[in-house]
């Protein structure tokens, strides 16, 4: 029988604080222009999405809209469970939360993944 190893225990509050934390961190030009966002905790990925998914962006990419667009809020997911079950320390944790806010926010601004994997 193949050993399991221990998920990390992820709370709502502590990816809240170290997602908040990520954002922070952004350059201020870049922060600027962060606007209309919303970030969502929630403990898996929804169905039709890979269950390894970490964060989720959903919305209008800033490359792609025109002035005077009236749009929902772009929402960025991030999603506990594959976080903690892809950690095995709560530093190593904290980076993929970092990693996953910023190369969702990349989205945001009209990164492609094979831009995001060049950062």
């Amino acid at each position: 029988m193949p050993s399991r190893r221990p998920t990390l225990r992820l709370t709502r509050r502590l990816l809240e604080g170290e997602a908040l934390r990520a954002l922070r961190s952004l350059p201020p030009a870049l922060a600027s222009r962060l606007e209309n966002v919303v970030i969502l905790v929630e403990a898996e990925p929804p169905r039709g999405v890979a269950p390894d998914t970490m964060g989720l962006y959903e919305g209008v990419p800033l490359t792609e809209r025109s002035s005077g667009d009236l749009l929902l809020p772009d929402r960025i997911t991030l999603f506990r469970g594959p976080l903690a079950r892809a950690c095995r320390s709560l530093a190593e944790l904290r980076r993929e939360i970092r990693l996953t806010v910023l190369h969702e926010v990349g989205h945001f601004f009209g990164l492609d993944e094979a831009a995001l994997e060049k950062l």
